[in-house]
């Protein structure tokens, strides 16, 4: 994280120095423009922090009283040390904080016209390869629910193609926004992708419309929100994610997707000043949002790390902003938003219901399981088992062709509990996030952990811990039908 202090500067507030009528201002460093997450005390008014902002030569772009966080930009080095004091908690320079969205593609794009119906329930003419709505029991759930239109799941990530022909009469275009910078934007091209197919994937995982066109998600019923927090460069910043928190929470989405971390520290350390800002920032937002009635569903990461015993970090921050470190991680250090309270945690499975090679897991931090995929021998970009990942809705960014591709990670798994969730809520209305996130654990179909140590593909061992809730599964499959009848 930036902490660049000018030797001698005091502060960008203006300084009487004894002549009569005469104010001068100290000598400020001016460097590159910076953004800066600004804490006011909790349960405070950012009004005292506003005026911080502005005395130390900031401005600030956007304001969230809803949590006391104001996002502020400014060229003043010494910006952090300048606005520190009374009326201000914290302040930390978000500049190299944003994370690259992991994005397991197989690179294979699939024509829908050219495969033939398969007499399915759905009437989709790739509903034959989506196995993965097989293993949760989509069919039968639609059989009694594709979802309430009422229901907008927010998806938080790269922005959904909004002339997708599974997707354009699935979004919510007004509940729709760009977050990017911390700052909302509403125009459609504002939230529709621009470098990344990947929120484009997930939302049609959750909820791509039954139309004959091409695949079908799992509440076609229910309506996508696009909530963009990744930028061009594929980074996620926190002044986006907490602006994205928010924007679902107070357009009342109950469900939020949520297939990333925040920081280019895969684990955020409040007992790290560089970091503690952030953590807390992230903490009011999401705590905010579940006040309000959203439920987060988060990955869990595709590092086939144990969430629960972490002791090293030997690979951030991995933006290359700054050397990679060797940290020392406890339990004060936390992937965010997969271990923040509150949030359902999702792993991924493949085809057998086994965990998938790369995904992370822990005992108490897994809350369920979902279909993400696992095509486990790539070679050259190519692999033997592509039809063993995620098949949906993808968009391609060099010529904005709409289509339909495989991808896999904890982030297609992701999706597919969130729209479990979302036909839950059809299905039962008025549950609030708690009594959601305990309903999905309760109908999910328990797995088993494998004996012994688990390494399904060399290089990637890993050894699960506990009985009917385990570190691999946590309470089981997501299941669709059962949350429906």
């Amino acid at each position: 994280m930036r902490n660049t202090k000018v030797i001698g500067a005091a502060s960008a507030v203006a300084l009487a120095i004894g002549l009569v009528g005469t104010t001068v201002a100290p000598a400020v460093a001016v460097g590159p423009e910076s953004t800066y997450l600004v804490l006011a005390p909790k349960g405070a008014t950012t009004k005292a922090a506003a005026e911080r902002v502005a005395a130390a030569g900031g401005t600030v772009v956007a304001a969230y009283d809803q949590i006391g966080v104001l996002v502020a930009r400014s060229t003043n080095t010494a910006f952090d040390t300048a606005v520190a004091g009374r009326g201000v908690e914290s302040v930390a320079s978000t500049d190299g904080l944003g994370t690259t969205l992991i994005d397991d593609d197989a690179s294979v794009a699939v024509d829908s016209a050219t495969v033939q119906a398969t007499g399915d329930p759905t009437g989709e003419p790739l509903w034959g390869q989506q196995w993965d709505m097989t293993q949760i029991d989509v069919a039968e759930a639609h059989a009694v629910t594709t979802g309430d239109s009422s229901v907008v799941v927010g998806v938080l990530d790269s922005g959904i193609s909004s002339t997708h022909p599974d997707l354009a009469s699935q979004i919510a275009f007004d509940q729709s926004a760009s977050c990017l910078g911390g700052v909302v934007d509403t125009s459609v091209a504002a939230w529709n992708p621009t470098t990344s197919d990947h929120g484009t994937h997930v939302a049609g995982t959750i909820a791509a419309a039954i139309n004959g066109v091409g695949v079908a998600g799992v509440a076609p019923g229910v309506k996508v929100a696009s909530v963009k927090v990744v930028n061009d460069d594929g980074f996620i910043y926190p002044e986006a994610a907490v602006c994205g928190y928010l924007w679902a929470a107070d357009h009342g989405m109950p469900v939020t997707n949520n297939s990333y971390f925040i920081d280019p520290w895969e684990f955020n350390c409040i007992n790290d000043p560089r970091q503690r800002p952030v953590w807390q920032a992230v903490q009011r937002a999401l705590s905010y949002s579940q006040s309000k009635g959203t439920l987060t569903v988060a990955s869990a990461g595709n590092s086939n790390v144990d969430l629960q015993h972490k002791f090293i970090d030997s690979s951030s921050p991995n933006d290359g902003t700054y050397p990679v470190e060797d940290r020392t991680v406890t339990g004060a250090c936390r992937d965010l938003p997969a271990e923040a309270p509150g949030v359902v945690t999702v792993s991924a499975v493949g085809p057998t219901e086994q965990k998938s090679y790369y995904s992370s897991y822990g005992q108490g931090v897994v809350d369920v399981t979902a279909p993400g995929g696992d095509t486990r021998f790539r070679t050259g970009g190519a692999t033997s088992t592509l039809t063993d990942g995620i098949l949906s809705t993808t968009w391609n960014a060099a010529t904005g062709a709409n289509g339909w591709g495989y991808k896999q990670g904890t982030s297609m798994a992701g999706p597919h509990a969130a729209g479990v969730a979302a036909l839950a809520v059809s299905a039962h209305p008025g549950m609030n996030p708690g009594q959601l996130a305990s309903f999905l654990e309760r109908t999910a179909t328990p797995l088993e952990c494998p004996e012994g140590v688990y390494e399904p593909r060399p290089g990637f061992p890993a050894t699960c811990t506990g009985g009917e809730r385990n570190s691999f599964y946590g309470a089981g499959n997501v299941n669709a039908f059962a949350v429906v009848e």
